[in-house]
């Protein structure tokens, strides 16, 4: 099994522990990074754009004028795409971007995510974090301890001084394990979990 250093809060070595390499050491698979990433992405979209059609304008839909003797076209409607101020034809409506993905490719993709971070030894596993009051301040000097830009931070638990002290600092984000997900995993270049947050992934993925 692969192992890990463990640090404390000011990046002092604390111990080792081993990890699960079906979890942190499997090998990348590179097409399921994509096809996750697309499908968080899709998730996200509003796909509220719309227009008007021919039914949901303004205007008369009785017959402008009468069909013969005019020497104009016949016209059925003034709400007829061609006119100005006429509905649009075949503009867009609201729709769905998601789509289908199987569970196992789910699990597969966040583990060749985490794997990613471990191989690249951009992931830091620590002891515990813990302030002792909400301060911005205070969290940015932690990190800089470790010397890193960008980093995605995993906890086990609900911590509201923590969560809420990262906030307003660029390039930080503080996640619960429940919610640790390969677009996050891959859009900060560094990872930091706790050693419990460790064990909460693991037991989520190892039988």
């Amino acid at each position: 099994m692969a192992t890990v250093t463990i640090y404390d809060q000011n990046n002092k070595q604390v111990g080792e522990r081993e990890l699960a390499d079906e979890v942190f050491n499997s090998e990348v698979k590179e097409y399921l990074l994509h096809d996750m990433v697309r499908y968080q992405l899709a998730a996200r979209r509003q796909g509220s754009a719309a227009t008007k059609n021919r039914s949901a304008v303004a205007g008369g839909s009785k017959k402008p004028y009468r069909q013969k003797g005019t020497g104009n076209a016949r016209q059925g409607t003034i709400r007829a795409p061609h006119f100005v101020g006429g509905g649009a034809a075949f503009g867009p409506s609201p729709r769905s971007y998601s789509f289908k993905l199987n569970r196992k490719v789910k699990k597969a993709a966040l583990c060749s995510a985490l794997s990613v971070r471990f191989q690249a030894e951009k992931m830091i596993v620590v002891n515990e974090l813990n302030m002792d009051k909400i301060s911005s301040k205070s969290f940015d000097q932690m990190i800089k301890k470790f010397e890193l830009e960008g980093v995605l931070i995993v906890i086990d638990r609900p911590d509201s001084k923590l969560e809420l002290s990262a906030r307003n600092l660029k390039n930080v984000k503080v996640l619960r394990a429940e919610g640790v997900n390969v677009y996050d995993v891959l859009r900060y270049p560094n990872l930091v979990l706790t050693d419990a947050a460790v064990n909460e992934i693991e037991g989520a993925f190892v039988k």
